[in-house]
């Protein structure tokens, strides 16, 4: 039946190398990754992993034994060189392995603040993989000094975790709210209330002018002329879909790697999934960072290697968790022109994201219920009514049988 290649072992290409032994597939497949161990969640890296509350075993998405056990040849600490799509061959430390079918799953990187403004100093970080977490980890100490930038989900996680454990957390975010790209006013009120209730110093509208230090990282010069002494620095200002691979293999690129509703790529026999793709959505075309469409977009190209050709119909959901806070993100909120409100006690609140009478997406706080519900009318494609939604005495529930 072939040779599957799978470059690139988080979530994604776990994913499809399961799924396809799991349907049957009788060939050879190979994971190849970066990383000098098996494939694990990335999400819990900032926070229970960070916080030692998580072994690193326990981080595995599957036992290392799984992949031998179902004959699948797992490549760790290696880095591919160079993909040729006329031969069909992929280079690896001096060895040419021949494959049938390939998959990228080459995720993402972290965007990094330029070396002429101190990005290169020693004690700045980004917060992407397991090798970046060991490394900041030694400086959670009780009363460090830590400079946060950004104040999108990342930088807010890192922010309740340091703000846990102690340290003097000061988040600054250029835009003039934290969360202005993906939420919306009400939410970013939200979370803002929450760190600052945890004695974050949350500072929107400025931006990082350079950081000082000589080898390390020892103070912050902010766009406001205030000057801050830091310990260290995360830096969470988005990432870049992992495409260098694919760009040097002359496969074509479009906010990530293009690909079409089955997976294909512009060359015969390459497939993409997760991070790194952008796919088509609503008439459109989309790029989901989420665990969610890694997982489900990868077992969709895995089944089409094997002849389903099935359509893969992304339902995007996202979760954030920042102290006793689980926020959970049903549908994209792209285009809303009214939020509205519903709060059903004291400790839960949801924004539910309206364009017109359609119900885009919903911002669930502690509100399980208002998740899936909210979830399961956007898949369905229903909108209730607004005044039904901000009233708290509407049954939920009914509203899905309506």
């Amino acid at each position: 039946m072939g040779h599957v290649i799978v470059i690139g072992a988080g979530q994604a290409g776990s994913s499809c190398v399961a799924k396809l032994r799991n349907d049957g597939f009788e060939g050879r497949v190979t994971l190849i990754g970066s990383e000098p161990v098996p494939p694990y969640q990335r999400p819990p890296l900032s926070k229970a992993y960070l916080m030692g509350e998580m072994a690193l075993e326990r981080l595995y998405l599957r036992p290392e034994a799984f992949y031998a056990e179902h004959d699948i040849d797992l490549r760790m600490d290696t880095t591919v060189e160079a993909i040729d799509t006329a031969t069909q061959t992929v280079q690896i430390k001096g060895e040419t392995l021949q494959y049938d079918d390939l998959v990228l799953t080459t995720g993402s990187v972290p965007n990094r603040l330029p070396a002429a403004i101190g990005g290169a100093l020693g004690g700045v970080h980004v917060v992407r993989d397991l090798a970046d977490v060991d490394a900041m980890a030694p400086r959670f100490v009780k009363d460090a000094k830590v400079l946060i930038v950004g104040g999108g989900y990342i930088g807010l996680e890192a922010a309740s975790v340091a703000a846990k454990l102690g340290l003097q957390v000061t988040l600054v975010e250029m835009s003039e709210r934290i969360l202005q790209r993906v939420a919306a006013p009400e939410t970013s009120d939200f979370f803002r209330a929450l760190h600052q209730a945890h004695g974050v110093d949350i500072r929107e509208g400025i931006g990082l002018d350079s950081l000082l230090g000589e080898g390390s990282v020892s103070g912050a010069l902010l766009s406001d002329g205030s000057e801050l002494d830091v310990d260290f620095v995360i830096v969470g200002v988005g990432i870049t879909p992992g495409t260098a691979l694919a760009k040097a293999a002359g496969i074509t690129l479009e906010n990530g790697i293009k690909v079409d509703a089955q997976g294909h790529t512009s060359v015969k026999g390459v497939w993409a999934a997760g991070d790194c793709t952008s796919f088509p959505y609503r008439g459109g075309r989309i790029r989901l960072e989420s665990v969610p469409n890694a997982i489900d977009q990868a077992e969709c190209v895995a089944e089409n290697i094997m002849g389903a050709a099935k359509e893969y119909v992304a339902k995007p959901w996202f979760w954030s968790d920042q102290y006793d806070v689980k926020l959970q993100i049903a549908g994209l909120n792209t285009g809303y022109d009214r939020v509205v409100t519903r709060r059903t006690d004291a400790d839960s609140v949801a924004f539910w994201y309206y364009r017109g009478d359609e119900l885009l997406a919903v911002d669930a706080m502690n509100d399980p219920r208002g998740f899936m519900v909210g979830k399961r009318l956007i898949e369905s494609g229903k909108s209730p009514a607004p005044e039904l939604i901000a009233d708290p005495d509407t049954d939920l529930k009914a509203l899905l049988k309506a």
